[in-house]
Protein backbone atom coordinates (compact mmCIF):
# COMPACT_ATOMS: atom_id res chain seq x y z
CA UNK A 1 0.00 0.00 0.00
CA UNK A 2 1.51 3.34 -1.03
CA UNK A 3 1.07 6.74 0.65
CA UNK A 4 -1.69 7.80 -1.74
CA UNK A 5 -3.73 4.73 -0.76
CA UNK A 6 -3.18 5.58 2.90
CA UNK A 7 -4.33 9.17 2.29
CA UNK A 8 -7.52 7.91 0.65
CA UNK A 9 -8.27 5.56 3.55
CA UNK A 10 -7.67 8.29 6.12
CA UNK A 11 -9.82 10.77 4.20
CA UNK A 12 -12.58 8.19 4.23
CA UNK A 13 -12.33 7.98 8.01
CA UNK A 14 -12.49 11.77 8.29
CA UNK A 15 -15.51 11.95 5.97
CA UNK A 16 -17.31 9.30 8.01
CA UNK A 17 -16.84 11.58 11.05
CA UNK A 18 -18.53 14.53 9.29
CA UNK A 19 -15.28 16.30 8.44
CA UNK A 20 -15.51 18.26 5.20
CA UNK A 21 -12.57 17.53 2.87
CA UNK A 22 -11.28 20.39 0.72
CA UNK A 23 -8.43 20.05 -1.74
CA UNK A 24 -6.55 23.32 -2.11
CA UNK A 25 -3.22 24.61 -3.37
CA UNK A 26 -1.39 25.44 -0.13
CA UNK A 27 2.28 25.40 -1.07
CA UNK A 28 3.21 21.82 -0.28
CA UNK A 29 2.83 21.59 3.50
CA UNK A 30 0.30 18.79 3.44
CA UNK A 31 -2.73 20.66 4.76
CA UNK A 32 -4.42 20.25 8.11
CA UNK A 33 -7.57 20.20 10.17
CA UNK A 34 -9.38 23.32 11.32
CA UNK A 35 -12.76 24.35 12.62
CA UNK A 36 -14.69 27.11 10.88
CA UNK A 37 -18.08 28.22 12.18
CA UNK A 38 -18.42 25.01 14.14
CA UNK A 39 -17.64 22.78 11.15
CA UNK A 40 -14.48 20.65 11.00
CA UNK A 41 -12.67 20.96 7.68
CA UNK A 42 -9.58 19.09 6.54
CA UNK A 43 -7.57 20.95 3.92
CA UNK A 44 -5.63 18.60 1.67
CA UNK A 45 -2.72 20.40 0.00
CA UNK A 46 -2.70 19.46 -3.69
CA UNK A 47 0.97 20.46 -3.91
CA UNK A 48 2.13 18.26 -1.03
CA UNK A 49 3.80 14.91 -1.50
CA UNK A 50 1.68 11.86 -0.79
CA UNK A 51 3.74 11.17 2.33
CA UNK A 52 3.22 14.70 3.74
CA UNK A 53 -0.50 14.52 2.97
CA UNK A 54 -0.70 11.12 4.68
CA UNK A 55 1.01 12.48 7.80
CA UNK A 56 -1.36 15.46 7.99
CA UNK A 57 -4.41 13.24 7.40
CA UNK A 58 -3.22 10.84 10.12
CA UNK A 59 -2.82 13.73 12.57
CA UNK A 60 -6.34 14.87 11.74
CA UNK A 61 -7.73 11.36 12.32
CA UNK A 62 -5.98 11.24 15.69
CA UNK A 63 -7.68 14.53 16.63
CA UNK A 64 -11.14 13.49 15.40
CA UNK A 65 -11.31 9.85 16.52
CA UNK A 66 -11.05 9.48 20.28
CA UNK A 67 -9.90 5.86 20.19
CA UNK A 68 -8.64 4.67 16.79
CA UNK A 69 -8.63 1.11 18.12
CA UNK A 70 -12.43 1.13 17.99
CA UNK A 71 -12.61 1.55 14.20
CA UNK A 72 -11.62 -0.80 11.42
CA UNK A 73 -8.49 0.23 9.54
CA UNK A 74 -6.49 -1.79 7.06
CA UNK A 75 -3.31 -3.08 8.72
CA UNK A 76 -1.00 -0.80 6.71
CA UNK A 77 -3.11 2.24 7.59
CA UNK A 78 -3.22 1.31 11.29
CA UNK A 79 0.56 0.84 11.28
CA UNK A 80 1.05 4.24 9.65
CA UNK A 81 -1.33 5.87 12.13
CA UNK A 82 0.58 4.28 15.03
CA UNK A 83 3.89 5.60 13.65
CA UNK A 84 2.51 9.13 13.34
CA UNK A 85 1.10 8.91 16.88
CA UNK A 86 4.55 7.97 18.20
CA UNK A 87 6.09 11.01 16.45
CA UNK A 88 3.92 13.41 18.44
Amino acid sequence: MDYQDIVEELLSVLSSRDVLIRQETLGGGGGGLCKIRGRKIFFLDSQASSMDAAVQAAKAVLMVVEDPETIYLKPAVRDFLDRVKQME
